[in-house]
C-alpha cells in the first residue's frame, strides 16, 4: 500500500534548463547517482546544460524523487528537416515506480510540440540502456520502432538520422547501436535487472534484451517515435482504459539499490 501512495502522491513539472534552480539540480544529481555507475557532478551538470529542460518529479513533501531530461531539436534526413523531441536521462525513486505523472506531463509537452508545428510529424528520440525506458515508448506510443512485430521498419531511417547527427562516433549502424565505451554511465548491477519471468511474460521486454544484449555495460538501443494528431487523440483514450502500472509489481520483485553516499564536489581546478 505505501508504493501507492507515494505514487499518487508524485507530482511532474517541465521546467527549461535555465530555470531549473541548484537545490533541485543537487537532488535530481543525488536521485541519479543512486542509480548509475561510473558518474561524477560535472559530467551531470555537463549533459543537462546541453538540455532544453527536464520534468521534474516531487513527492508530497516537495523532494526532488526523478526526472527526465528533453531537447527539442532538428535532424537532416535526405535533405530535408525533420523535428524531434529527444528524451535523455530518466530515472524515477523505485518507491514511486508505477506513476503516471511523468507520462502525462510529457504528453502535455507533446501537444504544445504539435500545437507549434500542425503540419508536421513530431518525432520521440530516445535511446535506452534498461528496459523500462524502452516500455516507456513501447507502451504508450502507436508508430515506434524498433518493435518485435516488425512493424514500422521505415522508421529505421529516421534512427539512422539522428544517430549518425548526435553520435556519429558512437553508432554502429549494422546494429544500429550505440556504444559509448566501458567508461560511460551505466545502471547499477542491481537497478531494473532482467529476470527470467519478466521475458517470459512480456514480448517487449524480450525483444530489448535480443536487440541490446549489452545493455547492463551501458549500451543504448535509439528509438523513435511519431507523433501525429491521432496518436495523441488515441493516446487520451488509452490512458483513460488503462489499467494500474505494472511498475509497482517490477519494484516489488527487485531489491532497493545499494546505498550511495553522494560527495557533490565538482573535480575542476
Amino acid at each position: 500500500m505505501k508504493n501507492n501512495k507515494n505514487s499518487a502522491a508524485l507530482t511532474a513539472t517541465y521546467v527549461r534548463v535555465g530555470h531549473i534552480d541548484v537545490h533541485a539540480i543537487r537532488q535530481m544529481y543525488q536521485v541519479f547517482a543512486q542509480y548509475y555507475e561510473n558518474t561524477s557532478w560535472d559530467i551531470f551538470l555537463s549533459d543537462l546544460s546541453k538540455k532544453t529542460g527536464a520534468f521534474i518529479m516531487r513527492n508530497a513533501a516537495g523532494r526532488v524523487v526523478g526526472f527526465s531530461t528533453v531537447m527539442t531539436c532538428d535532424v537532416n534526413m535526405n535533405g530535408r528537416q525533420i523535428h524531434g523531441v529527444f528524451s535523455g536521462d530518466t530515472i524515477i525513486e523505485r518507491a514511486y515506480w508505477g506513476s503516471r505523472a511523468l507520462q502525462m506531463e510529457f504528453f502535455k509537452f507533446l501537444i504544445a510540440e504539435k500545437t507549434r508545428h500542425p503540419l508536421k510529424p513530431i518525432y520521440w528520440f530516445l535511446i535506452s540502456k534498461g528496459f523500462k525506458t524502452y516500455l516507456l515508448l513501447a507502451n504508450n506510443l502507436f508508430t515506434f520502432y524498433p518493435r518485435h512485430d516488425g512493424q514500422d521498419e521505415h522508421l529505421g531511417d529516421i534512427v539512422d538520422a539522428y544517430c549518425e547527427q548526435m553520435f556519429p562516433a558512437y553508432y554502429n549502424r549494422d546494429r544500429r547501436i550505440l556504444d559509448f565505451g566501458h567508461d560511460y554511465q551505466p545502471l547499477r548491477g542491481d537497478v531494473a535487472d532482467i529476470t527470467d519471468r519478466m521475458v517470459e511474460e512480456n514480448d517487449a521486454i524480450r525483444f530489448f534484451q535480443e536487440r541490446n544484449p549489452e545493455w547492463r555495460r551501458g549500451t543504448e538501443l535509439p528509438c523513435v517515435g511519431e507523433i501525429k494528431w491521432i496518436d495523441l487523440v488515441k493516446f487520451t483514450a488509452r490512458y483513460a482504459s488503462k489499467p494500474v502500472s505494472k511498475g509497482l509489481q517490477d519494484a516489488r520483485r527487485q531489491p532497493e539499490p545499494a546505498n550511495v553516499v553522494v560527495k557533490l564536489r565538482s573535480t575542476g581546478s
